[in-house]
């Protein structure tokens, strides 16, 4: 299965490795130093369960790699617009796009059933640039849950246990793409399921990214270093709780408890990826991890009060540091 991984940083590289291992024909988008290093290097993983070494073809040119069976896309939310307007060479005419990414995506709304189906997110996909370039009827939803850091170009460190890819069709199938591209994860070492309500595993993971980005971001520090302030935890208490609410108002329900997320969350030594994109002067994902789940708050009637505030002040740092633009500015 010929699959090519669209950005190959730090989650882009450690699924692409985990693919190659899982027997698939990989190659990636990159560009720059990392580009260079893989063509030169290739793409090495640091992992608790061993050292993993591939050599994708690489190009920036996605031209170069030709039409692929599945993309990954694994690039940050501000850059979906130049996915939208480089991918048309990786797709056949039954190529499938997996957005494993975080955050609310483009696509949320799309064969959702009720009321909302089919609305827009124009804050994540102006003028439906990705929509048109790619389409519903190629995508499937993906969630990664894996704490990765490039520690340089072409080689990634991975620091947790027992990483996972989820993925799941839009509308609720199983389908037989889904479940290929799972298949050569599990063979690549990584567990994969394929899942009927993607939505809900879209949102157990920004109810972390949600309360613990903003606070890591202000705090400067990893998620152990900001949650040793009692004040600290009851703020994320909050947010957590909205965040829950948000999600409840649109008819998603989870098993794992708030305790036990927020737990998770403070023993962690790894910091968040806006985090890292903030020291590292990268496009910070305001917009699909915060601002957006907050006019879903607005859309359902749901009062965010922590969050409202939280998110303000981290849009503001983003925007100061040149890595966002406030809406209307």
């Amino acid at each position: 299965m010929k699959i090519c991984v669209f950005g190959a940083g730090a989650i882009g590289g450690h699924l692409a490795a985990r693919l190659a291992k899982g027997g698939a024909e990989v190659s990636v988008v990159a560009r720059g130093a990392y580009l260079d290093a893989i063509r030169t290097r290739g793409l090495t993983v640091r992992a608790l369960d061993g050292e993993h070494h591939c050599r994708p073809a690489a190009s920036a040119d996605p031209a170069e790699l030709g039409p692929q069976d599945a993309v990954i896309v694994t690039t940050k939310a501000p850059a979906l617009t130049q996915v939208a307007g480089a991918i048309g060479p990786l797709l056949g005419p039954e190529t499938a796009v997996a957005f494993v990414m975080n955050g609310i995506p483009w696509w949320y709304f799309d064969r959702h059933g009720g009321e909302l189906d089919g609305r827009r997110l124009p804050a994540l996909d102006p003028d439906d640039a990705v929509r048109r370039a790619i389409g519903v009827e190629r995508t499937i939803g993906g969630v990664v849950h894996s704490s990765c850091t490039v520690v340089e170009p072409g080689v990634v460190e991975v620091t947790n246990k027992g990483s996972r890819v989820i993925l799941g069709e839009p509308d609720g199938s199983l389908s037989n793409r889904a479940r290929a591209i799972a298949n050569l994860f599990r063979g690549g070492g990584i567990l994969s399921s394929v899942v009927p309500d993607i939505r809900a595993e879209i949102w157990s993971k920004l109810l972390g990214n949600i309360s613990y980005g903003p606070l890591c971001v202000l705090s400067r520090e990893a998620g152990n270093k900001t949650f040793d302030d009692p004040a600290t935890v009851a703020a994320a208490e909050r947010m957590m709780r909205e965040g829950f609410a948000i999600a409840e108002s649109l008819g998603v329900h989870f098993e794992l408890g708030m305790d036990k997320r927020l737990s998770m969350l403070g023993a962690s030594a790894h910091k968040p990826s806006i985090l890292q994109d903030l020291e590292l002067g990268r496009p910070m994902e305001i917009d699909a991890l915060m601002t957006v789940p907050l006019e879903l708050a607005r859309l359902r009637g749901v009062e965010t009060p922590t969050l409202d505030l939280l998110v303000a002040l981290t849009a503001r740092a983003a925007a100061a540091a040149g890595l966002y633009r406030m809406p209307g500015r």
